[in-house]
């Protein structure tokens, strides 16, 4: 097994499976500053992970989703703790927002959702509403960070390829 194959074996592990996970999704906001820069806007997500994939369920009107509609460039974060050891995940990714979840298209990832979100999706969304969508976050480049520094995995998605520093696998 490459390190590529490694670093995704362990993403899968620890945030796959159908599991409901808390990341941070990062997006350059519509309104700069006030020195006229642009600058980042930050919010939590639920969201599943799927090979290289990260999808949630939002509403397509929200500010996240003006914003990646204007720039898909965003970044995320992610942290799986056990007795076993922790893992960061730090990554950037293109950010789409996949339509309405009632959609035709939408049927297999929609089952997933409401499976892993099960216990609060129905009182958060409003499925009748075709601004209630489903974002997908296609990660691009990443740092899988474990145990604080004791093994990096710098994972490039687009070409499937990683290094590794420190500790080996």
């Amino acid at each position: 097994m490459n390190k590529y194959e490694k670093g995704m074996e362990i993403l899968a592990e620890k945030f796959g499976g159908g599991k409901d996970n808390v990341i941070s999704v990062a997006t350059i906001a519509l309104e700069t500053s006030k020195d006229g820069k642009p600058h980042p806007a930050v919010r939590s997500i639920d969201a599943v992970y799927e090979d290289g994939v990260f999808y949630g369920v939002t509403y397509g009107q929200s500010n996240k989703m003006k914003q990646i509609a204007q720039n898909p460039v965003v970044s995320i974060s992610a942290t799986f703790e056990s007795e076993a050891g922790q893992v960061w995940l730090t990554a950037d990714g293109i950010g789409e927002n996949l339509g309405w979840v009632l959609k035709e298209e939408n049927a297999a990832l929609r089952e997933k959702l409401r499976a892993a979100f099960a216990f609060w999706y129905d009182f958060a969304n409003n499925e009748k509403d075709e601004n209630c969508c489903y974002v997908a976050i296609r990660l691009t480049s990443g740092l899988i960070n474990i145990n604080h520094h004791e093994t990096l995995i710098h994972m490039d998605f687009a070409n499937k390829s990683a290094t590794l520093q420190g500790k080996d696998l």
